[in-house]
């Protein structure tokens, strides 16, 4: 059987320490989750744990698109994604994160944010709530904790 989960939480590899303050807040309210940031076995595809996030980043992206790497992780991501009920993206972004957010807005699924974007888009309505700070997502993920345990 599958693993599911509540959230998916996106974002980009060099906003690496706020995504990871925002695990920590859904671990708190025990709050299910997948994050590619805290997948080993993505993580491991990502290069020397000894290296900075952003040497990695530049390995990472010197890679060609249909290496083995780049297939794991997207099928990892993807059938990772399926498996949630909602969607979180942690600005700021790039562009995979908000494909994951498209992808996730089409499957049906519930679509936050939060963090600044850089300017209003059209799109961006796509998410049903932008909070402006973790203290805001805090503060949706403690009553949405409630509703689970009821």
């Amino acid at each position: 059987m599958e693993k599911k989960y509540e959230f998916f939480i996106a974002g980009k590899t060099r906003n690496k320490e706020n995504i990871l303050k925002i695990c920590d807040l859904f671990d708190k309210y025990n709050i299910s989750y997948y994050c590619f940031l805290k997948n080993e076995e993505t993580m491991n595809s990502y290069g020397d744990p000894n290296k900075s996030v952003e040497e990695n980043m530049k390995f990472f992206e010197s890679l060609s698109l249909k290496s083995d790497v780049i297939l794991d992780i997207f099928h990892q991501d993807l059938d990772n994604q399926k498996v949630c009920k909602n969607f979180l993206l942690v600005l700021p972004s790039g562009t995979s994160g908000h494909i994951e957010a498209g992808i996730s807005y089409g499957m049906g699924k519930r679509c936050f944010a939060v963090g600044e974007y850089s300017g209003t888009d059209s799109l961006y309505n796509i998410f049903e709530e932008i909070f402006q700070n973790s203290d805001e997502l805090e503060k949706f993920l403690k009553e949405y904790s409630l509703t689970l345990n009821n």
